[in-house]
């Protein structure tokens, strides 16, 4: 397994206890991937808590998601995550290339993301109405430009860093249009996410807050 833009550990500790506890596979590895050495540094120190930290199961790497090394090498990778990581690429279309070049044929990426919301209640409360999806949609981006950085400023001391979290889910990808670059990387999409068509893909969370996307790299 690979794991994106992970550098604090977060889901690779996650997928290992899956792995070990659900799978009752206790041989299964991963490699945490981030650009910045400092997070990775920061995984390293939490991996101490965990029974992976010293094992074989667990690697770290610096690099760019969106140039990897020849470590990990073609078709060498049974699944690929990144959460909430390539809104912030410069070129997520070259990281998504990337993504199908080291996964196995019938790998599978899988990335969760900041996204747009398309219901006021999550499935199966509310079925999709345009007109309160964007009511709900303009409530939760005043809300997200006006409180998010002041609770920043408030709590963290650092208004910067969240005016950018809001203003960079604000230009990101609509749900169809990030399953769309998906598919143009090579990957096959999953159904899923909802009885709407228009909806294959990817599953909203939250009302479309966040969501999940999958892709499989075709067999031949």
């Amino acid at each position: 397994m690979l794991d994106i833009a992970g550098g604090t550990g977060d889901i690779a500790f996650r997928l290992l206890d899956y792995c070990t506890l659900i799978n009752h596979d206790p041989h299964s590895r991963i490699i945490v991937s981030d650009i910045n050495p400092s997070m990775l540094s920061v995984g390293r120190k939490r991996s101490l808590t965990t029974p992976y930290a010293h094992s074989n199961r667990l690697e770290w790497l610096e690099a760019d998601a969106e140039s990897l090394p020849s470590t990990i090498p073609s078709n060498s990778i049974d699944l690929y995550t990144i959460a909430f990581g390539i809104r912030n690429f410069t070129h997520p279309s070259l990281a998504l290339r990337e993504a199908f070049r080291v996964l196995k044929p019938g790998g599978v990426f899988a990335c969760l993301e900041f996204s747009h919301i398309t219901s006021p209640l999550p499935a199966p409360l509310g079925a999709f109405n345009p007109l309160a999806a964007g009511l709900m949609n303009g409530v939760y981006k005043r809300w997200g430009f006006g409180a998010i950085p002041l609770l920043g400023q408030l709590v963290a001391g650092d208004r910067d860093s969240y005016q950018y979290l809001v203003e960079s889910i604000e230009k990101w990808k609509t749900q169809k249009e990030f399953r769309d670059m998906i598919a143009d990387a090579g990957f096959l999409i999953p159904g899923g996410g909802g009885e709407d068509g228009d909806q294959k893909g990817w599953e909203d969370l939250t009302g479309g807050v966040a969501a999940i996307h999958r892709g499989v790299k075709p067999l031949v």
